[in-house]
C-alpha cells in the first residue's frame, strides 16, 4: 500500500509538472527559456513530454497490473461480506464486543420481535431474524454496507484511469521505436519525402498532431512532434481550409478566430463542410480537429530596399513572400533573404513609464539575411513609425541568434512621417562632393573676412564629416583621444558635436533642395530630427547589413493551425473519474453499521451489540443513541 501510494504521488507530481511546463515544444524554445543546463536536465528526466515518458508509462502499467490483481483477490470477499447478515453470531461473541449492553424487559419475545422490527425499519436497517435452539431470538441487522463498494470502485477507478493513460500514451509506438522499426525524423523535408519508418499509419491507436493549412489549400497528413524531431501521421481523410476569419478588440488583440473547413473522404457521398472555433472542435472517425492557432500562410510583401552602402541612390522596390527565400547581390557579397514572418497586428505599450495602455502599432515583418558563409542575422521591422518619447521613429531590431534579445535601431521620421528625409540626408553626408559643398557653405557663414581662417575651418569641417562617415561617433572619439590632451577632450567633443550638427543641418537643407522641397524651418523639431538622424547613422555601423528593408505594402494570406487528436483513452479516464468520485464518496460518507439484538425470554433480557468497520467517535455516538432509544422503547411498552 505504501509503495502504491508513493507511485500515485509521483504520478500526481508528474501531472502537475506536465500542466505547468508546456509539453512537447521544439527544443530550441526550452533552451531559450531555461538555458542549456536546465533543458538537458528536463530532457533527461523526460519532463518535456511527461505523459509519454517511458517511466510514466511503466508506472501506469505496473499500477494497472498490481491493482487489478488486488481487486481480483479482495473483491469477491468484500461482495460476500456485503451480502451476509452474520445471523450466526453467538451470545459469547456478542458479549465480547466493545459496544454492547444488556437491556431488561418483561415483554414476551413475539412482542419484542415486532417492536424491534419496526424500529429497525424506521432506522433504515436491513435485518434477518433467526430462532436459536435454546429459544432465544437473534435479530442481525446491517446499515451502510454499500461502503464496501467504495473500495471496489476506488481501486477499479485507478485501473480504468491508468488504462486510459496507457491507451493515450501510444505504447505501440514506444515498442516499435525500441525495436528499431520506427525512427524520429529530424530533417526539414517535405512530408511526401519522409520515409515509412518515420510515418504513422491511419490505424494508429492514439496521437496528438498538428497541421497548418493556408487558405485555399488542403492536406491529409499531420505532424507529431517528438523530442527533437517529428513523425508524419497519415490521416484517413483530407482537410481543406476554405476560409479563416479573425475578430479583434479595439486595441488589435485577437478576440476570436474560426475556420471553415471541408473534409473529403472516399467513404463519404459528399464532402463535409463545417466550422471549427476555439473550444468547439469537430470530430470525424474518432479524430477531433481543434482550432489551435493561426499564422501567416504566405503573405505577399512589398518592400522599398535601401542600399546603405550607396551615397547617391534612391531605394528600389522588391517583393517577398513569407516562408520563401530571395537573394541580393552577387559573388562574395551575395546574401540570401529568408522572409520568415509577417504580423498584421502588434500590441505594444510604448509609454515611457510603462503605465500606459497597450495599443496596436501596426504590421511588422521578420526576415533573415544569410551571407555566403551561412552566417545569418535576424531582422524585425515595423511598417509604420512608432511614437517614442513624443517623436516618431521607424524601428528595426537585429539579433544574431534566437537566444539574443533584439537590439533596436531608431530612424527618425521626417515631417511627412516618411523615412525619405533621413535616407537622403545620410546619402548626402556620404557623398564626397556634397561634403565639400557643405563645408564650404558652413565656412561662408562664419563672421569676419579672414579668408585663411575660413579655408582652414572648411578643411577641418570636411575632415570631421569624412571621419563621421567612416566610423561614426566611435571614430571621432578615437581621434579626440589620440590628438587632444585629456583635460581638453570633453570640450573638444562638445565642439565637434556642435559643428557636426551644424553641418548636418546644412546637408539636410541641401538634400531637400535636391528633391525640390522648401528649406526646413530651423525649429526645435528640426534640430531634434538632425540629432536623431546622426544617432541613427552611428547605430547603422552596428546594424550588420548594408540593406534596410522598409515594408511598404502587403497582401495578407492567413493560415490556420489545427490540432488533430485521437484519444481512445479519454472516455476511459472520464469513466474512471466518475467511479473514483463514487468510490471516495462511499468510503468517506457512507457509515457501515452492524447491529445485533439477542432476545432472551428466559432471562427477560435483550442483549444489544453494535460494530463497524471503523471504530471512531461516530460509532460511540450511534451506539449511545440506539441504546437510549431502545431503553425508552422497552420502558414505554412496560
Amino acid at each position: 500500500m505504501r509503495f502504491a501510494v508513493s507511485l500515485l504521488t509521483l504520478l500526481g507530481v508528474a501531472s502537475i509538472i506536465g500542466t505547468v511546463l508546456k509539453q512537447n515544444e521544439p527544443y530550441t524554445n526550452y533552451i531559450v527559456k531555461f538555458g542549456q543546463f536546465w533543458f538537458e536536465l528536463f530532457e533527461m528526466l523526460g519532463l518535456l513530454d511527461v505523459y509519454h515518458a517511458a517511466w510514466f508509462l511503466l508506472i501506469l502499467l505496473f499500477l494497472v497490473v498490481s491493482t487489478t490483481l488486488c481487486v481480483i483477490r479482495n473483491a469477491p470477499l468484500m461482495v460476500k461480506e456485503w451480502q451476509v447478515y452474520k445471523e450466526h453470531a453467538t451470545e459469547k461473541s456478542l458479549r465480547l464486543f466493545g459496544h454492547q449492553a444488556s437491556l431488561a424487559t418483561v415483554q414476551p419475545a413475539a412482542a419484542l420481535q415486532t417492536q424491534f422490527s419496526e424500529f429497525l425499519s424506521i432506522e433504515r436497517y436491513r435485518f434477518k431474524t433467526r430462532q436459536q435452539d435454546n429459544g432465544d431470538i437473534l435479530i442481525a441487522a446491517k446499515l451502510g454496507t454499500h461502503q464496501r463498494l467504495g473500495y471496489i470502485f476506488t481501486h477499479a477507478a485507478i485501473v480504468v484511469i491508468c488504462f486510459g493513460g496507457l491507451l493515450d500514451g501510444n505504447l505501440p509506438f514506444k515498442v516499435q521505436e525500441l525495436l528499431g522499426w520506427k525512427k524520429i525524423e529530424t530533417r526539414d523535408i517535405s512530408s511526401r519525402k519522409v520515409p515509412a519508418e518515420s510515418r504513422l499509419g491511419v490505424n494508429n491507436l492514439s496521437f496528438r498532431a498538428n497541421m497548418t493549412l493556408p487558405e485555399g489549400e488542403h492536406d491529409n497528413v499531420a505532424f507529431v512532434r517528438v523530442r527533437d524531431g517529428y513523425l508524419v501521421q497519415d490521416l484517413p481523410f483530407t482537410v481543406a481550409l476554405k476560409d479563416f476569419r479573425i475578430e479583434h478588440y479595439a486595441t488589435g488583440m485577437p478576440k476570436s478566430f474560426e475556420s471553415d473547413i471541408v473534409i473529403t473522404d472516399p467513404e463519404l457521398s459528399k464532402p463535409i463542410e463545417t466550422t471549427i472555433r476555439v473550444n468547439h472542435p469537430y470530430t470525424y472517425k474518432g479524430i477531433a480537429i481543434y482550432q489551435s492557432d493561426f499564422q501567416d500562410g504566405g503573405s505577399e510583401l512589398k518592400f522599398k530596399l535601401w542600399d546603405l552602402a550607396a551615397s547617391n541612390q534612391d531605394g528600389f522596390n522588391i517583393d517577398g513572400v513569407v516562408s520563401q527565400k530571395g537573394s541580393l547581390g552577387d559573388g562574395a557579397q551575395k546574401m540570401t533573404v529568408e522572409f520568415n514572418e509577417f504580423r498584421q497586428f502588434n500590441i505594444l505599450n510604448l509609454s515611457a513609464d510603462g503605465k500606459g495602455k497597450p495599443h496596436n502599432v501596426g504590421p511588422n515583418t521578420t526576415l533573415k539575411l544569410r551571407n555566403a558563409s551561412g552566417q545569418a542575422r535576424e531582422y524585425m521591422s515595423y511598417m509604420q513609425p512608432l511614437q517614442l518619447d513624443g517623436r516618431a521613429y521607424f524601428v528595426s531590431g537585429m539579433r544574431e541568434t534566437v537566444q539574443d534579445e533584439f537590439k533596436y535601431l531608431r530612424i527618425p521620421a521626417d515631417a511627412e512621417l516618411e523615412i525619405n528625409g533621413f535616407m537622403h540626408l545620410r546619402q548626402t553626408l556620404r557623398n564626397e562632393q556634397a561634403i565639400r559643398e557643405i563645408a564650404s557653405q558652413v565656412a561662408k557663414q562664419m563672421p569676419g573676412d579672414n579668408a585663411a581662417l575660413k579655408a582652414q575651418f572648411e578643411q577641418s569641417l570636411q575632415h570631421l564629416l569624412v571621419t563621421f562617415k567612416q566610423g561614426g561617433y566611435s571614430e571621432l572619439s578615437r581621434i579626440i583621444e589620440s590628438a587632444v590632451p585629456k583635460d581638453q577632450r570633453e570640450q573638444a567633443a562638445q565642439t565637434y558635436l556642435k559643428l557636426l550638427n551644424r553641418a548636418a543641418l546644412q546637408g539636410y537643407q541641401m538634400s531637400r533642395a535636391q528633391r525640390q522641397l522648401p528649406p526646413a524651418p530651423e525649429t526645435q523639431e528640426t534640430v531634434m530630427f538632425i540629432q536623431d538622424s546622426l544617432n541613427a547613422m552611428n547605430d547603422l555601423f552596428f546594424y550588420g547589413t548594408p540593406y534596410y528593408f522598409q515594408l511598404k505594402n502587403y497582401t495578407l494570406k492567413q493560415a490556420s493551425g489545427f490540432q488533430l487528436t485521437r484519444s481512445p483513452g479519454q472516455n476511459w479516464v472520464y469513466f474512471g473519474s466518475v467511479m473514483l468520485v463514487l468510490g471516495i464518496f462511499s468510503m468517506f460518507y457512507i457509515k457501515e453499521r452492524r447491529l445485533w439484538l439477542l432476545i432472551k425470554p428466559a432471562q427477560q433480557e435483550v442483549l444489544l451489540a453494535m460494530s463497524s468497520n471503523r471504530k471512531n467517535m461516530d460509532l460511540d455516538q450511534d451506539f449511545a443513541r440506539v441504546q437510549q432509544q431502545l431503553t425508552a422503547l422497552l420502558q414505554a411498552a412496560a
